[in-house]
């Protein structure tokens, strides 16, 4: 299938059966086309962002007893995963004439985000609640519409929301196993390898565009788009083996690690 083609089939399909069709041949970008840059993904009126504030919020970990907050956590989750693979496919459109190599290997990361969507999707169902039925944000498609480089993109999602989500997928795996729910822990884990792979994709390609005199935590940092900081890229429980999996260097790892948030 050609990368255009992929990309245009999540952004452009309403159904999302479609958008998570896996793909089983081999990638090709003989044809990337035009500049387009995307305004909002096409959805279903069921699964359409939200006004801001409206769509439920994350429970909390005391709550993850009950049944029916575990489905909603997964719910959330899907959303996160389903925005994720829609951004990527945004990315893709907007910058065809980037290297191949990047943009194929950036359609392989997409089938992760494919998959991941599906498993959260599947595990909302079987715990009572079926993807679409409750309102869902637009929190990560919004902080992407201001990137006007790879390089902005690259310091968004591969190294802010996705570092992010190395620690925040072995908190909700603890969580969820902490009830007992053994089933949505090894989900977690699961994502928790996939996102070491998506971070060392977002790491090495940095390195790659970036000036040859700048160093990773300084293009990281000018390519973050206020209000998104360096702060964002950890949660609770930080994973510092996770992160040297990945390709991140001491440096780097430190100064997430000890960031601090400078909000007024």
């Amino acid at each position: 299938m050609e990368v255009r083609q992929f990309a245009e089939q999540v952004l452009y399909s309403q159904e999302v059966d479609v958008k998570l069709r896996p793909v089983n041949t081999d990638f090709t970008d003989e044809l990337p086309g035009e500049p387009v840059r995307v305004s909002e993904p096409a959805r279903t009126d069921a699964l359409k962002f939200a006004a801001r504030r409206s769509a439920p919020g994350m429970p909390k970990p005391g709550a993850f007893k009950d049944p029916a907050k575990r489905a909603l956590a997964h719910h959330i989750l899907a959303n996160h995963e389903l925005q994720a693979l829609e951004v990527m496919a945004f990315v893709l459109l907007l910058f065809p004439a980037l290297p191949c190599d990047f943009r194929i290997g950036l359609a392989k990361v997409m089938q992760d985000e494919q998959r991941h969507t599906r498993m959260h999707i599947e595990r909302a169902a079987h715990l009572g609640l079926v993807f679409g039925s409750v309102p869902v944000n637009s929190y990560i498609w919004e902080k992407v519409q201001e990137i006007e480089s790879v390089l902005d993109y690259l310091a968004t999602l591969p190294l802010l929301f996705e570092e992010r989500n190395l620690d925040h997928s072995l908190e909700f795996a603890a969580m969820f196993e902490a009830v007992g729910d053994e089933r949505s822990a090894a989900l977690m884990r699961v994502i928790h390898r996939d996102e070491i792979h998506h971070v060392a994709f977002g790491i090495e390609w940095l390195r790659r565009f970036k000036p040859v005199d700048a160093s990773d935590w300084e293009t990281f940092c000018r390519h973050l788009k206020w209000p998104l900081r360096p702060v964002k890229a950890k949660g609770d429980f930080f994973q510092y083996e996770a992160r040297k999996l990945a390709g991140l260097d001491d440096d780097f790892i430190s100064r997430v690690r000890d960031a601090q948030d400078d909000l007024p």
